[in-house]
């Protein structure tokens, strides 16, 4: 469908049940990402994932490991058009490019879920902005961690997720609740 709005659903992986995370936030993110991926199948729009190939070998997201794999459980159902592998923060950094793929599709909204927030997830939103595609981030349909400072205080990951949504209503682009995107999208304008 050209020009039908994508989701990339970034790093879904099981390495984020890793016991070495700490307490994440957002304990509806699973229901609300289940809820784009059920709007995205019903309306047969672009569906991306992307998974993080981790260059280091003690990583839960090294090639080869369970922890690298999707989590299928959450995804079922949810056949993606095309499968993204990076080793960098951005998805827009990976193979195959993702911006050669949403270009050929002559897409011009993105529409970024998944997780860390304030990571992988964000920097993919930062660079669909400064590319100039139309991005949408769904800022509970993704979830982080606390994070140390380097002063040794600790930042809740509410706060990051505060602070993500900051940042890229700012200078990238809109950021919405999972409810006001399906909204939008049966109003016709995501």
């Amino acid at each position: 469908m050209p020009g039908a709005p994508t989701l990339v659903v970034v790093d879904v992986q099981r390495g984020f049940h890793d016991p070495r995370w700490p307490a994440r936030n957002n304990p509806a993110f699973e229901a609300n990402l289940r809820g784009l991926l059920d709007l995205w199948q019903e309306r047969g729009w672009p569906l991306v994932y992307v998974k993080h190939d981790s260059i280091r070998d003690d990583s839960p997201f090294a090639p080869g490991t369970p922890g690298n794999e999707l989590d299928a459980e959450l995804l079922d159902g949810a056949e993606p058009d095309v499968l993204i592998a990076k080793s960098t923060n951005s998805a827009f950094l990976g193979t195959p490019s993702l911006k050669a793929w949403l270009d050929a599709r002559e897409i011009e909204t993105v529409v970024i879920a998944g997780i860390q927030t304030n990571h992988c997830a964000e920097s993919t939103a930062r660079t669909a902005g400064d590319l100039g595609y139309q991005m949408r981030f769904v800022i509970d349909a993704t979830y982080t961690f606390e994070l140390g400072t380097p002063d040794g205080d600790t930042i809740t990951a509410d706060e990051l997720t505060r602070a993500t949504a900051a940042n890229l209503a700012a200078e990238s682009g809109e950021v919405l609740s999972t409810e006001d995107l399906i909204a939008r999208a049966d109003n016709g304008a995501i």
